[in-house]
């Protein structure tokens, strides 16, 4: 494999319904490169408008000898400029995770270092990206290590908060269950939405907001890996009763046979999109295993894109895969931009 292109060996069709997704001419290419540290990691966050990408990186040591995740910025370039690269300093967002659209600017959620609290954050989108604290405790409870975030048309917030910071050694010890829950900004309420995983991970929803897909990604807990143990997409149905949103029908959506399920997304169409230590594996929203765009070394997350394109974070990778043009992204066209 050359550094800079993937072939169409990496094209891994597991059903036909993947070429259509595929096109005629799929490519992915390398965006950034760098063996510094691993700056694309988790997040993609994508403003069409402005067509910036924003990302955190996966930890390192800086050269002072402290533990980090670095927020980044990445203008993308076109045929008349590069792609550039600008790291954002955060101070109050800890160990920045994942993040969507929020406002005029992000939701990422900070999972937090020692007595640094886990939770949500909003930060603008330009200079001098101020940032405000959005949520940072469950009834008085600190968070264990949020995750990952999505919006509901509706303005509220969904997220997962699994024990990964404990596990890694840079969160005290949980004193919450490894819990999905809801935020609703109007009411200042927060409630517990799904129990009983191992590690809720990603979590996205639908095209029609009438179902919530949940990684599990048990099977991993700080360095060591249990076979044994969830690689899991699950469903829900998204249902009301007595006025206020409860999740039903809990199902085995998928399982990730390559590794665990990261971030999580769908396009228009309904098809589920998960970064895997493979690549991005492609789900039919029936949980038909559609195909996989293997990448060495993996993808943790992504964003989609214009124009059929997905932005998959590698580390110390950033590819820009080209899908046929057709293929959009759920939340892109949603609010307009990732």
């Amino acid at each position: 494999m050359k550094d800079d292109v993937v072939t169409n060996k990496t094209w891994e069709v597991h059903h036909h319904d993947f070429e259509w997704i595929m096109g005629s001419s799929p490519k992915i290419e390398l965006l950034l490169h760098t063996h510094d540290y691993p700056f694309a990691h988790e997040a993609g966050v994508f403003f069409e408008q402005t067509h910036e990408l924003f990302i955190t990186s996966n930890q390192f040591k800086s050269p002072t000898g402290e533990t980090k995740v670095q927020i980044s910025k990445i203008s993308l370039g076109n045929n008349t400029r590069p792609t550039k690269l600008e790291n954002i300093d955060c101070d109050p967002i800890h160990f920045a995770n994942g993040g969507v659209n929020y406002r005029e600017g992000i939701l990422f959620c900070a999972q937090g270092s020692g007595s640094n609290p886990s939770g949500l954050f909003y930060m603008q989108a330009s200079p001098p990206y101020t940032t405000e604290p959005v949520l940072t405790s469950f009834l008085g409870k600190p968070f264990n290590s949020v995750n990952d975030v999505v919006v509901h048309n509706d303005g509220s917030i969904w997220f997962t908060d699994p024990s990964y910071g404990h596990d890694q050694g840079y969160r005290p010890r949980p004193s919450l269950p490894n819990l999905v829950y809801r935020y609703d900004p109007a009411t200042k309420s927060t409630r517990a939405m799904a129990d009983a995983f191992g590690r809720p991970n990603g979590i996205c929803f639908s095209p029609d907001q009438r179902t919530v897909y949940i990684t599990d990604t048990d099977q991993v807990r700080g360095l060591t890996i249990d076979h044994t143990r969830a690689s899991s997409i699950h469903a829900f149905d998204l249902i009301y009763r007595h006025g206020q949103p409860f999740l039903a029908n809990r199902r085995l959506f998928a399982f990730a046979d390559g590794g665990i399920p990261d971030g999580i997304k769908c396009d228009t169409k309904g098809n589920v999109y998960s970064g895997c230590p493979d690549g991005v594996n492609v789900w039919s929203p029936g949980g038909v295993l559609l195909g996989k765009i293997i990448i060495p070394g993996g993808v943790a997350n992504f964003c989609f894109g214009p124009s059929g394109h997905i932005f998959a974070l590698n580390d110390h990778r950033l590819w820009r895969i080209q899908l046929d043009s057709n293929v959009q992204g759920a939340l892109l066209a949603s609010n307009g931009n990732n």
